[in-house]
């Protein structure tokens, strides 16, 4: 099916359409059409993993819908596949601001700093130039507080951020439009990636009072977490048999987000352990851009939680103790890993990237893979199509991955604690919707697998028959904007 016959002409507005993350993961970026000039953008971000093999990668990231209607880009949060699209939208033509919480735009620049020094160019001078392009767009909207885009004779247009908790400055967006003519209004929310309860550092999210239309998440929408204790106990022991075994623990993280969520719960680990070799044992930052996202984390102290806020004024500082250490340039990097493979102390190295497809983790696993003594462990999603996916799926058999090119054995142990997922599981996806005080008349599916919109759509209209609430539950993938965009309906 053609992205474009999804869309028929006689659709009545407002409608929304998907230019990414219908029946992906990665590349979230949702068209609200208003008006036939009137559109709003929320995310514009790249595939990844399985998600970009299906069409040549430059192809699939070229904006092909409209930019000029567009009044305003929404960001939800500073991920790559929701805002790594920037610089194909900016080419576009787009010229209207990029809205985003407080948080998140002191952190969207470094992330499309990287992005640009990784997929686009080295010239510094052609970064800072559009660094400063993209940082004069941003305006940055204070939490629970509506702001007008658009008040006019034909319309009033209102958005609204509110937590999400999946990572510092992460938001879902509440849009509420009034057609003046016709007097109707529609309050529309976009979840963006909502956060687990309980998340370090993070204040779990609450579900909106009201809406008509809900585009929701469903990354998780087939599973359940651990809970907080239960998924401590596990990292604590994963790590506990590579101190036995004399070998790091590996841990493919991304730089912003899991990295400091991580932090936060080693500190508590290393702050309450009795035994010496936990006290002692390092912990080894190596990303120069988890490094600097952390030291931003730090200075957004006002939007941690009231636990994180409670270790600070008992005088601990959960991210910056003293068994932590950065790892800044390329050398040094390599003489971590030189020295970690073959010396046998333990240690937790936290590396990017988080699904192992780049990044210095890749070096850590090319050399440690084949050694027993050491361990991977996943504490965040893989996608299919990514060498992480493929670790943790062939490892635990003794299998082998593709790392560079090269086929390496998988002789370490490999681990996966879920409960660390910044996503939201089925039961919290549920609880979004069925705890607003006025549910929604259609949630739109998007952010999920086949298997994970499935199974939380069978449950969102069981839980919707069961309250006697005619709800009605569609698929991003029945609304796909592009046709050449790696969708299958």
């Amino acid at each position: 099916m053609s992205g474009m016959d999804s869309l028929t002409p006689s659709e009545p507005l407002p409608s929304i359409s998907h230019h990414g993350a219908a029946s992906g993961v990665t590349g979230s970026c949702h068209r609200l059409q208003i008006d036939p000039d009137r559109a709003l953008l929320i995310d514009c971000g790249l595939f990844q993993g399985q998600d970009a093999e299906r069409i040549d990668s430059l192809e699939q990231h070229q904006v092909r819908f409209p930019v000029e209607d567009v009044l305003a880009l929404v960001v939800t949060h500073v991920h790559i596949d929701h805002i790594g699209r920037l610089p194909y939208l900016l080419a576009a033509g787009y010229q209207g601001p990029i809205l985003c919480s407080v948080p998140s735009k002191r952190l969207l620049p470094l992330v499309i700093e990287d992005a640009l020094r990784v997929g686009f160019t080295r010239d510094r001078a052609l970064i800072e130039r559009f660094l400063a392009e993209v940082e004069g767009r941003l305006v940055a909207l204070d939490y629970k507080t509506w702001h007008t885009l658009l008040d006019d004779a034909r319309h009033c247009i209102r958005v609204k951020l509110k937590r999400a908790g999946h990572i510092l400055g992460s938001a879902y967006v509440e849009v509420d439009t009034q057609d003046k003519r016709s007097g109707e209004r529609q309050r529309i929310v976009f979840s963006g990636d909502l956060g687990a309860p309980y998340s370090p550092l993070l204040p779990a999210p609450k579900p909106p009072y009201r809406a008509d239309v809900v585009v929701l998440e469903s990354t998780y929408g087939d599973r359940l977490h651990e809970d907080r204790r239960h998924r401590r106990d596990r990292l604590k022991a994963a790590i506990d048999r590579a101190l036995a075994n004399g070998g790091t623990v590996i841990v493919p993280a991304f730089s912003v987000g899991r990295t400091q969520e991580l932090l936060y719960e080693l500190e508590g680990l290393i702050h309450n352990a009795r035994s010496q070799r936990w006290r002692e044992l390092e912990i080894i930052v190596d990303s120069p851009l988890a490094a600097r996202f952390t030291q931003v984390y730090r200075e957004l102290k006002p939007w941690w939680d009231a636990e994180a806020h409670r270790r600070l004024r008992s005088g601990r500082h959960p991210l910056s103790f003293e068994n932590l250490y950065t790892v800044e340039d390329h050398q040094e990097h390599e003489r971590a890993v030189e020295y970690l493979a073959e010396s046998g102390r333990p240690a937790v190295v936290i590396a990017a990237s988080g699904m192992a497809s780049g990044g210095r983790v890749v070096n850590y696993l090319k050399r440690m893979l084949g050694d027993e003594r050491h361990c991977v462990l996943f504490t965040g999603y893989q996608a299919q199509g990514t060498p992480g996916r493929d670790i943790q799926r062939f490892g635990p058999n003794g299998g082998w991955v593709a790392l560079e090119g090269q086929r390496i054995e998988i002789r370490a142990r490999i681990e996966t604690v879920s409960g660390y997922s910044a996503h939201a599981d089925q039961h919290d996806l549920l609880n979004f919707v069925r705890r607003m005080r006025h549910p929604p008349r259609e949630v739109r599916l998007v952010h999920g697998d086949a298997h994970a919109q499935a199974a939380l759509k069978a449950k969102l209209l069981e839980w919707g028959a069961g309250e006697g609430h005619e709800l009605r539950v569609t698929l991003g993938a029945q609304h796909i904007a592009d046709s050449l965009l790696p969708e299958t309906a």
